[in-house]
């Protein structure tokens, strides 16, 4: 998976740079955060700007680095959700779970 990891201070942005996130490669995001979890980099914003899908496994490493962000005292943010990857979130409820924002700089603010 093409990732760009661009750290600003306390948070680290993952511009995610596919058009998909499925079964082939989120186990790559998945691993690119554990990663940044454990060199302390806890508060993560996550850019789906070139994503237009994302099956189960693509929202389960996105839960997967909720989960974990939370049990370290940090958060996991999303921004930027294409249209249909949008309305797919709002179909399977993890809106309710996340926190999304429309612009990269609403998630930066919002720390």
């Amino acid at each position: 998976m093409q990732l760009n990891i661009v750290e600003q201070g306390e948070v680290v942005k993952i511009e995610i740079q596919e058009e998909r996130m499925d079964a082939h490669n989120s186990g790559d995001l998945k691993e690119k955060m554990l990663q940044l979890f454990d060199d302390g980099k806890c508060n993560l914003i996550i850019d789906l700007s070139d994503v237009r899908f994302v099956d189960s496994s693509g929202l389960g490493a996105l839960v997967s680095g909720f989960k974990n962000a939370s049990a370290r005292e940090g958060s996991l943010k999303l921004c930027c959700l294409q249209p249909q990857v949008r309305s797919m979130f709002e179909l399977t409820r993890p809106h309710r779970v996340f926190e999304i924002f429309t612009t990269v700089e609403e998630a930066m603010e919002s720390y």
